[in-house]
């Protein structure tokens, strides 16, 4: 058997002697022996294939267990489904990316920050809902899942929905970083609504209302605009801003296509 040492084998590959004691480490890529005495590496030279794929691999990006996983594959089946997954991966990446050179190019385009803002008086009501305490990271995966579990409640309740979807968010969450979040379904009234074991009574207030079109990436110039508003008239309001999701976002996960009323909290006209 051919044996080559770490620096030989490094020299075949063109992956350095350090990122070759990191494959061996993760499990990446082992050794052809290792000698117990000295701890010395060797390698084979028919392992430089696996050496530069993992390489390969690494670039784009795929994780190491995904890498070991694809090495391991006991065919090309298997192996395209990690493959593939990845690659879907990294077309989100891609589209997220994408939306915020849009975010930026409008805001040093000097594009307006938000729509027209007006001043409306929102309902309250029955609805289904769901609230928890969470760090502002967490906002996105939790609130798919709430609102995926709201619908399926509400469907298995018989209840008719009434309105778009929607969700509060407190200050705390964009002054912490962490705070309280509600997302809710508006429903008919109904017995069934009180075995669903969901129930709340959405408020009804005055708010200053824009709508934001596209992803959410820039939807605190939205905010931002709206907070402007109530502060320029002197009605900054107390409680947690509410979001209208207009798009159904389980419905159309394509974020460019998103419309969402965004609702700031109004305080009453001062004598």
């Amino acid at each position: 058997m051919q044996r080559l040492s770490i620096g030989a084998f490094a020299r075949l590959t063109h992956l350095s002697v350090k990122t070759l004691r990191y494959y061996h480490d993760v499990g990446l890529l082992e050794p052809a022996l290792v000698d117990p005495d000295s701890g010395y590496r060797y390698y084979q030279p028919g392992q430089a294939h696996s050496a530069q794929l993992g390489r390969r691999f690494r670039d784009l990006g795929l994780p190491v267990a995904d890498v070991k996983a694809v090495l391991a594959a006991p065919d090309l089946a298997a192996r395209d489904v990690i493959l593939a997954g990845h690659l879907d991966r990294l077309r989100d990446q891609l589209r997220q990316t994408e939306a915020a050179v849009d975010s930026l190019r409008r805001m040093l385009d000097g594009g307006p920050p938000a729509g027209a803002i007006e001043e409306r008086l929102l309902d309250g009501g029955p609805a289904v809902s769901a609230a928890t305490y969470l760090a502002r990271t967490d906002i996105d995966s939790w609130f798919f899942d709430a609102l995926a579990g709201l619908r399926a409640t509400a469907v298995a309740a018989g209840l008719e929905q009434t309105g778009p979807a929607g969700g509060l968010y407190d200050d705390e969450l964009f002054t912490q970083d962490a705070g309280h979040a509600r997302v809710y379904l508006p429903v008919r009234d109904s017995p069934a609504l009180d075995g669903t074991g969901a129930r709340w009574e959405l408020p009804a207030g005055r708010f200053a209302v824009a709508l934001h079109e596209g992803p959410h990436r820039d939807v605190d110039r939205t905010y931002a605009a709206l907070g402007t508003y109530a502060g320029a008239h002197g009605r900054d309001g107390t409680g947690p801003v509410r979001e209208r999701y207009l798009t159904d976002p389980l419905d159309n996960r394509d974020s460019t296509q998103w419309r969402t009323e965004v609702c700031w909290p109004l305080a009453p006209w001062q004598a």
